[in-house]
């Protein structure tokens, strides 16, 4: 059996990581895809914790911009697609046969507990999948933020960034074939070159908490697996250079 060197993680998955490329809302390959790797993240052993965005759907700066709701409102309706994501992702876990509950930070007592952090710590020792929907239910804050203030709350040992790229490059990798990937940053590096991988308030709160962040590809096989056993993989941001 492999050697896991965390006992509780939390991953941070975007909207945009539950459909295809480019397209709208939510896949059923892609979502049953990730969550047959959660799945298999839990039969390892650690305890996991999983914040959602809600990309897919609206992203609430983006779409005040682009409209006449205001920003408030808009977050909302952000805050509000990450409780679709957490209940579709929940639904498709427990099909595979993995215990999971949704918590959100705001409250829609019909499909999903509210966010209490001793019953989200008992449900995780417990073995089940804990979602956190619903952001730090507060506007002007993205789930990054959330991420990093939820893995603070929960004594989480490593923050897992879950992306479609491989970690963070010198340059857009797609844009520019010679950029090349970055194996360890500390978290002032990321502040210093206000690199975009994450919202610098988080980055923060994980440097004050000594959370570790790794950025990686989750449709590759075998990284986070990698990742949860202190393996290089993707990009790691620390106190320090490893």
């Amino acid at each position: 059996m492999m050697t896991i060197q965390y006992k509780r993680v939390l991953l941070k998955l975007s909207g945009e990581s539950l459909c295809k490329p480019g397209s709208f809302g939510i896949d059923g390959e892609v979502i049953e895809s990730i969550a047959e790797r959660i799945a298999n993240i839990c039969k390892s052993g650690p305890q996991v914790a999983i914040v959602v965005g809600g990309g897919n759907f609206l992203r609430g700066s983006s779409f005040s911009e682009k409209s006449h709701i205001p920003r408030t409102t808009a977050d909302y309706m952000g805050m509000l697609a990450t409780v679709i994501n957490a209940s579709a992702l929940q639904e498709t876990l427990e099909k595979v046969g993995q215990p999971t509950r949704v918590l959100s930070a705001i409250e829609v007592a019909a499909i999903c507990e509210p966010f209490i952090r001793r019953r989200a710590l008992r449900h995780l020792e417990l073995g089940r999948v804990v979602i956190l929907a619903g952001g730090t239910g507060n506007p002007f804050f993205s789930t990054d933020t959330c991420a990093a203030l939820r893995s603070s709350e929960l004594g989480v040992e490593l923050m897992i960034k879950a992306t479609k790229v491989d970690g963070v490059y010198t340059d857009d990798p797609v844009k520019n074939p010679d950029a090349r990937l970055i194996e360890s940053m500390t978290y002032q590096e990321v502040l210093e070159k206000n690199l975009k991988v994450m919202d610098p308030s988080a980055i923060s709160l994980c440097r004050e908490n000594r959370i570790p962040i790794v950025v990686l590809n989750i449709f590759k096989e075998g990284n986070i697996t990698h990742a949860l056993q202190g393996k290089k993989v993707g990009t790691l941001i620390s106190d320090a250079k490893a």
